[in-house]
């Protein structure tokens, strides 16, 4: 199908409008200083956590740590151990007031915890320290009566102290984990410029900004809040933002985003999105409630983790009857039951998989690459198709020049100038272009004396005293000038849209021009196709523009002519061929396809991200984004199942150990050391799910 030139094909305008559904309000009040608030209502720090943070926890640890240097002097076991005699009048009773200290400063945010784990009938990790601190304070306790002649008092400081440690390692890490999250929160500036009615400039709280209200950014602000620029050139860092690494020159009637970097110019801006509605807010919403949402291996390691609070509990009664049974003392008994109960709190396994969620959520929102379904994109690794819509997706969406025949007489740089010169007076998106050509050559354009739009037909005027006219087939029929038929039969055939130029009369040579193929779109299928995945094509233009296309890239598949409302029919077909399908395209007219594949993934979102039907959003409109977030996916998962392994494998071998199994063999863990273990595996899953690079 040959286009018809001065018709034009409206194909290449994109609409990229989404709804924006989340609120931003909690994060506008954010406490950016050491609070937990950032952690506490997530599925890993909400309920053990709640209303402690990290400071809270660093206090608790040193405070209890300072009583615990006595406590240690104070116990006959450490005094025996090191072979003195510190022994005097009602040592015991200090001992025990001191480790009261302990017990209620230091064990107080787990107490709290198991009593929150107890009334919500999830009983968890809190519980089973509560039990294993209050069972040892309470045992050791009755020495002050005569009925026993033990205490655990030494071990029960300490215990709480490594406790206290490791739940501090543990926020910090969580905190540590959202920190690219954390950065997109500072981004948003506090004040604004506000340009009155009078052309005066004041200082306004951003919150108080109303969408067409008109702002000035001077250089090296950032930009409060999204708007259309009206005065002025600049070039905007929004690295932090889209992933975009080089910084990208904006020009009057360009859309700026809240938290870009201007650079070296002054801008006048019209407020569009303020607060909530605007795409920061809504970034830092979708990146929330992707790393609030659970997955599939979360609600694995979730049932893992409840189910070994019972084995814990379980062990240690039987571990406790079992020494009994045996003839050992009841100290004895008691001390193993304690260890077992530590060793086995399911703390690691607890944070195995919200760590690494959160780690790639914030890496993926640093990257441009937004996740809305944690399930969707988890699933993403079992993926073997990638569909791609062309329009705006692997093609720019713009036409751009491909060949240029020059007839014999002529050059190319001549019929450039002349043909730019004409078509720098116009609109039209061939025109762009040319021009966007004229522009790369640097081709000097002059201003034309005269100056004409034929409708339907082309352009004419008079540049440098050269009659130029840049037409259409049509015209060139009409009007009878011949031309080769063979160079327009071949670009045409390749779904090229063909204009003559005629200079003072005579045909001096064509021009085609296409749909620009995005430079990185041939790196993303090549990247697919390391991943083993096949890459496909799904669009409504026609089949020779569809085939140009994908013999430029290489896909596997092409298929052409689709409407728009059967192409969620089509993947539906790819899939029922035993593929695993993502279905990438602009998040509107595609929303039926995305809503239908596997994984939905909308592409050019520009500043409106909350695109309802898709799993993925990417900020920036660039294909190998798509093979990005797929390693991302392979990646991630990788690390929760080795979290999992580790914390897993950790309770495998130290519940036997705990128990006191090995004891024959001389092995035989204490309960301190058993809290130093625990928090020791709690420490390297925070540590591997940090590791995670996309």
């Amino acid at each position: 199908m040959i286009k018809d030139y001065r018709k034009g094909d409206d194909h290449h305008a994109l609409n990229h409008s989404a709804k924006a559904a989340h609120d931003h309000s909690e994060h506008v009040h954010h406490n950016h200083g050491n609070s937990h608030s950032m952690a506490a209502d997530r599925p890993h720090g909400g309920d053990k956590h709640a209303g402690h943070h990290v400071d809270d926890f660093k206090k608790r640890f040193y405070i209890s740590l300072a009583v615990t240097v006595p406590i240690l002097i104070l116990s006959p076991m450490i005094q025996m151990f090191l072979g003195v005699d510190w022994r005097f009048s009602y040592d015991t009773v200090l001992l025990f007031l001191l480790s009261s200290f302990v017990f209620f400063y230091g064990g107080t945010p787990f107490l709290i915890g198991a009593y929150r784990e107890l009334t919500g009938k999830a009983p968890g990790m809190m519980t089973l320290i509560a039990l294993a601190i209050v069972v040892a304070y309470g045992y050791s306790s009755f020495i002050l009566f005569g009925v026993t002649t033990v205490d655990f008092f030494w071990e029960l400081a300490t215990l709480i102290d490594i406790m206290l440690l490791g739940h501090w390692l543990e926020m910090k890490s969580i905190l540590g984990a959202s920190d690219a999250l954390e950065k997109l929160v500072q981004l948003i500036p506090s004040e604004a410029h506000l340009i009155t009615a009078s052309g005066m400039t004041k200082e306004v709280a951003v919150s108080e900004l109303k969408p067409q209200q008109t702002i000035l950014i001077k250089p090296g602000e950032r930009i409060p809040v999204d708007g259309i620029i009206v005065n002025g050139q600049s070039s905007l860092d929004e690295s932090m933002l889209t992933g975009e690494s080089v910084p990208v020159v904006k020009n009057p009637g360009d859309r700026v985003i809240g938290g870009a970097v201007n650079g070296e110019g002054a801008l006048t801006v019209t407020v569009q999105n303020a607060g909530e509605e605007g795409y920061l807010s809504q970034v830092i919403a979708l990146v929330r409630e992707a790393q609030e949402s659970k997955s599939k291996t979360q609600n694995l390691s979730d049932r893992a983790a409840r189910w070994l609070f019972y084995i814990a509990l379980g062990a240690g009664l039987l571990t406790l009857l079992t020494w009994l049974s045996m003839g050992y003392s009841f100290d004895f008994a008691m001390q193993r039951m304690v260890t077992v109960m530590i060793i086995a709190c399911p703390h690691a396994l607890g944070l195995a998989v919200p760590l690494v969620v959160s780690t790639s959520t914030s890496i993926a929102a640093q990257k441009g690459l937004l996740i809305r379904n944690r399930t969707a994109f988890e699933e993403a690794r079992k993926l073997n198709a990638v569909v791609f819509d062309k329009t705006g997706t692997l093609t720019q969406g713009k036409f751009g020049i491909t060949d240029i025949v020059p007839s014999a007489g002529f050059e190319e740089t001549e019929i450039l100038s002349l043909v730019g010169s004409l078509e720098a007076q116009s609109e039209h998106p061939i025109s762009k272009g040319v021009v966007e050509e004229v522009k790369k050559r640097d081709i000097t354009l002059s201003r034309p004396e005269s100056f004409e739009a034929m409708t339907g037909k082309g352009l004419k005027g008079i540049v440098n005293g050269k009659d130029v006219k840049v037409v259409s087939p049509g015209y060139m029929e009409q009007e009878n000038i011949p031309y080769r038929i063979e160079d327009y039969s071949r670009l045409s055939s390749q779904g090229k849209t063909v204009v003559f130029a005629i200079i003072d009369g005579r045909f001096a040579g064509m021009i085609a021009l296409a749909d620009q193929v995005r430079e990185s779109a041939k790196n993303a299928v090549d990247k697919l196709k390391t991943l083993g995945i096949h890459s496909m094509m799904l669009t409504g233009d026609n089949k020779q523009v569809a085939e140009w296309v994908g013999g430029k890239l290489n896909l596997d598949e092409i298929y052409a002519e689709v409407l728009p409302h059967e192409k969620a029919n089509k993947i539906a077909e790819i899939q029922g061929g035993g593929y695993r399908v993502a279905m990438t395209g602009d998040g509107v007219n595609d929303a039926p396809a995305l809503a239908k594949a596997d994984l939905g993934i909308a592409v050019g979102a520009g500043t409106d991200v909350a695109i309802e039907t898709a799993d993925v959003i990417l900020v920036r409109s660039d294909p190998e984004d798509v093979a990005s977030i797929l390693e991302l996916s392979k990646k991630t998962y990788s690390k929760m199942i080795q979290n999992l392994w580790w914390a897993t494998g950790y309770n495998i071998v130290a519940i036997p150990l705990a128990a006191g199994v090995f004891y024959g063999a001389g092995i035989l863990l204490n309960p301190a050391l058993g809290a130093v273990l625990m928090s020791l595996s709690t420490i390297v899953v925070a540590i591997n799910a940090k590791l995670l690079k996309a």
